[in-house]
């Protein structure tokens, strides 16, 4: 089992930047495969960025490519999302995301084995 907890949304004005958090608990954090997703109001469920259990392998939605830096920090249990260069249509609840598995399939949610609760992130124009 592994409980996934998000922090650093929050409301930002277009061209800011913010650093999402995802603390995992238990000892196995380093075997898994991590992902960011987002969900806006009335839309689909995005797949915004992931990474291999070594964190040697990234991988971004062209959306936010060259925006945002997913990377992680097993020692400390701990995956982060650099978003730079934010705009409004990046406002959104995002979730960080685990796989046991670490799959092929990393940008879709079925690949996921657990999902931390959320943070919002508003960008204002």
């Amino acid at each position: 089992q592994v409980q996934l907890v998000e922090s650093g949304g929050g409301l930002v004005q277009a061209g800011g930047s913010l650093r999402l958090s995802c603390a995992a608990s238990g000892r196995t954090f380093s075997r898994y495969a991590m992902g960011w997703f987002r969900q806006a109001p009335g839309k689909e469920r995005e797949f915004v960025a992931a990474i291999s259990w070594s964190g040697g392998n990234t991988y971004y939605a062209d959306s936010v490519k060259g925006r945002f830096t997913i990377s992680r920090d097993n020692a400390k249990n701990t995956v982060y999302l650099q978003m730079n260069s934010l705009k409004p249509e990046d406002t959104a609840v995002y979730c960080c995301a685990a796989d046991q598995y670490s799959g092929s399939y990393y940008y879709t949610p079925y690949e996921y084995d657990y999902w931390g609760q959320g943070t919002q992130v508003t960008v204002s124009s």
